[in-house]
């Protein structure tokens, strides 16, 4: 006996009927990537490598580690290295008496400082105040945008504090460079800014670059003959303006 034919109708029917009684399987939820947190370049503890600075940089370390306790101390980039150099003359007359120590490394950014800072504290020296001054190369180099490089400073900033929070802390405003107008100062005029906005008990801010800016937005070749490094002239002017400010509280 053959099976019934089943009417066109209801096989539809049924197809629909065991379609809507099959367990809803789940859907998986989309995986959702978060973006990686970027890694600032301003704030990461970093030795210097090149060849040509190696020298200068182990001599600044040895000098962190085995000097006398130091009235002041100076940390920086060429800036504050070429005290040894065009500015020796401004040091020796201005700043060697207060028994100041020069922690200067040419080409430094503040990450290098940070690591010099954690090779070598400055607490052993117990300094009644330090001078920083970095950041232009930051910029310079084209390693950190403003913001990071502002970020590198607060890092230098707390760290210092942490080591001698008991020494005055004076904080360059980063020097104008250039011989006129040019995108990079105005990163430096934000960066100096927010530093002149915020000092407090923590640092002062010292604006010793302002002067050298004239009427019409030029720095002169006699400060400035790269329109970065100072001649013996800025030199002597900063060392005038550094001992108005440090002279008071100087001496031990």
């Amino acid at each position: 006996m053959t099976s019934p034919l089943l009417c066109v109708p209801c096989v539809g029917l049924l197809v629909l009927t065991t379609w809507l009684t099959q367990p809803t399987m789940p859907q998986q939820p989309a995986t959702e990537k978060k973006p990686a947190t970027a890694t600032n370049p301003a704030t990461t503890p970093v030795a210097r490598t090149d060849q040509g600075i190696l020298a200068r940089q182990s001599e600044v370390l040895t000098r962190a580690k085995e000097a006398a306790p130091s009235t002041v101390v100076f940390l920086g980039d060429s800036i504050t290295q070429g005290f040894e150099g065009a500015g020796k003359t401004a040091w020796d007359t201005h700043i060697a008496p207060w028994g100041a120590l020069n922690l200067g490394v040419s080409g430094d950014r503040t990450e290098h400082v940070l690591w010099r800072l954690q090779q070598a504290p400055l607490t052993r020296l117990q300094p009644r105040s330090v001078v920083l001054l970095i950041g232009t190369n930051n910029l310079g180099h084209g390693t950190s945008t403003a913001e990071q490089t502002l970020e590198g400073l607060w890092a230098v900033i707390r760290t210092i504090r942490t080591q001698v929070p008991d020494a005055r802390l004076f904080v360059h405003e980063i020097f104008p460079r250039g011989e006129r107008f040019q995108p990079m100062r105005g990163e430096i005029a934000q960066i100096n800014q927010v530093l002149r906005a915020h000092q407090g008990s923590d640092y002062t801010c010292l604006n010793t670059g302002d002067q050298w800016v004239r009427k019409d937005g030029t720095i002169s070749a006699e400060i400035m003959p790269d329109y970065l490094h100072l001649s013996p002239q800025g030199y002597e002017q900063w060392a005038q303006d550094l001992k108005a400010k440090l002279t008071p509280k100087a001496g031990r």
